[in-house]
């Protein structure tokens, strides 16, 4: 179907075309720019367009694609760097330069690229929907190859050695072809057979998180904070040394030269866990602030489709997106051009369905390939002034399983990560407790509630002593305050620049106990009578 554009207003574009479905792929001009079908009137019909529309004119062509915006999954897009709508930025480069501009529609993936197939099904052998049929080496890792969803059948041939893309690597036999790739809608989370409860932990290498706010693999954990808290360190800290197979990274609205600094240090650094680059196991999506706006909404959807791939063949994926409100603005604006009652803040009455719809596609699950892989998810918000009332973190706050709160009063103090330890909170932490005291220690649950209860005294006896000054504190009191500037300073803080970056479970515990058992000992001391000036100078010596 082909018809003609009547109103054009910014991104916001109304066609003529009859016959469109909702949330449809449409190529906008005489440019082909692509845009979505976002509502449906009696007289027109309204689509977003996710490119730059300057230089489009009323009654250039519509195009109608007959299927809703999609991404291309299969082999090759381990390493790869895409924008929103999953055009590889690496080969657009190269099509218009280092300035990127509109270019004619490329494929994610290298369909002419030969891979060596391992079949893991023989002639004859029935598949059903979603079954696993061979996989390829992609990088340190097996892609497996499944059978399309809808498919199902008797197998008449398949591919025993090389194949690219453009080939079936089986034939079923009715003659239904067994692709190499497929693609999916991006707004469709993908199915699988069960659902479980979080059972492992996700190990970020911060002491802060994996000690006090521990987050599991298939939860999801939200990270606001106001500017200059540093979100996007903290978000590239856990890229790096989270203990998962495959991280998705969503640069939504953030700036252009925060991602080039990733992509450089991403294929330098090596991965703590494999010991190969950290590129390697990494998939970018960038839709960053200088790039069209609308397409800010669609590439969190691009990523997190990525992500659930990966996640049907058995691997532990960890999705990243910096930030979430650089999307919510993009449904505001959306929201705004269609001329829909506003909500809160301008948002749209529906931003807390969209967000809670969002996050439920994390967890650990079953897949349709009778593996059982895991999708994590952890959202930077950056609210306006530091507020946690606005509606996105509040949004976030009711669907999410961790809250880790960046405080600038800690950022200003140069104490990183920025992680207030009153304020945050996991849900995880009782269930995963079993897990650490069982794989790491079984002192873990008595570290962890010493050290909050050292935490906690500490905050009551602020107070006490802005008044009447630390020397006025009796000594057991000073050795608390003096222990828990210890735990702040040594052991909560992490300088992301230095090999301090990255602490094992084993590492965190054995420097928490340190610093537990100096207080213990420090204490019994007291208790006989030594003064607390002369323990901290025997311990300076």
């Amino acid at each position: 179907m082909t018809g003609r554009i009547t109103e054009i207003s910014g991104p916001t574009v109304s066609v003529d075309v009859k016959g469109l479905k909702l949330y449809e792929r449409v190529f906008v001009g005489n440019a082909m720019l692509t845009g979505e079908v976002v509502r449906i009137e009696e007289k027109r019909t309204v689509v977003q367009v996710y490119e730059d529309t300057r230089g489009l004119a009323v009654a250039e062509p519509v195009k109608a694609t007959g299927r809703p915006l999609t991404v291309r999954l299969g082999p090759g897009l381990l390493s790869g760097i895409f924008d929103g709508l999953q055009r590889p930025l690496r080969r657009l480069k190269e099509e218009t330069g280092p300035f990127i501009k509109a270019a004619k529609e490329l494929s994610a993936l290298d369909i002419s690229g030969k891979w060596k197939f391992h079949a893991l099904k023989k002639k004859g052998d029935k598949v059903n929907a979603g079954e696993i049929t061979g996989y390829v080496e992609e990088g340190p890792l097996r892609h497996y190859i499944s059978c399309p969803v809808d498919v199902t059948g008797r197998i008449s041939w398949i591919a025993e050695s090389e194949i690219s893309l453009d080939r079936p690597v089986g034939i079923l036999e009715d003659g239904t072809e067994i692709p190499g790739f497929h693609d999916w809608p991006v707004r469709v989370p993908r199915p699988f057979m069960r659902k479980f409860s979080p059972f492992e932990p996700l190990v970020t290498g911060q002491r802060v998180i994996d000690f006090l706010f521990t987050i599991a693999k298939g939860g999801t954990a939200i990270m606001p904070g106001g500017f200059g808290t540093g979100k996007t360190i903290l978000d590239q800290s856990i890229a790096k040394f989270a203990n998962v197979d495959i991280v998705v990274y969503a640069g939504c609205g953030e700036r252009g030269n925060e991602m080039a600094e990733l992509i450089e240090e991403f294929e330098l650094l090596k991965d703590p866990w494999t010991k190969r680059t950290l590129m390697e196991r990494t998939i970018l999506c960038v839709n960053t602030s200088n790039m069209p706006v609308a397409a800010r909404e669609a590439s969190i959807y691009t990523a997190v489709t990525i992500a659930e791939y990966y996640r049907d063949m058995g691997l532990h994926v960890l999705f990243l997106a910096d930030s979430i409100s650089r999307w919510a603005e993009a449904l505001r604006e959306i929201s705004s051009s269609l001329e829909e009652l506003p909500g809160e803040e301008g948002y749209p009455t529906y931003l807390a369905s969209r967000l809670s719809g969002f996050l439920e596609r994390a967890g650990v699950v079953e897949a349709n390939s009778g593996r059982t892989g895991s999708l994590s998810m952890i959202l930077s918000v950056s609210p306006p002034g530091g507020d946690f009332t606005e509606p996105v973190t509040q949004s976030c706050l009711r669907t999410s399983g961790a809250f880790l709160m960046l405080d600038t009063s800690l950022a200003h103090r140069r104490h990183f990560p920025a992680i207030n330890w009153f304020q945050s909170y996991s849900l995880y932490g009782t269930e995963l407790l079993k897990h650490h005291t069982e794989k790491v220690s079984p002192e873990w649950e008595e570290a962890q509630a010493k050290c909050k209860e050292i935490l906690q005294k500490e905050e009551s006896l602020r107070e006490v002593a802005e008044i009447v000054g630390v020397e006025g504190l009796q000594d057991a009191d000073r050795l608390v305050m003096y222990v828990a500037e210890m735990i702040r300073s040594k052991f909560l803080c992490q300088n992301a620049y230095t090999d301090d970056a990255f602490s094992t479970p084993e590492r965190t515990l054995s420097m928490i106990k340190e610093i537990l058992d100096f207080h213990k000992a420090a204490d019994e001391k007291l208790k006989k009578g030594v003064l607390l000036d002369e323990i901290i100078a025997e311990k300076g010596h």
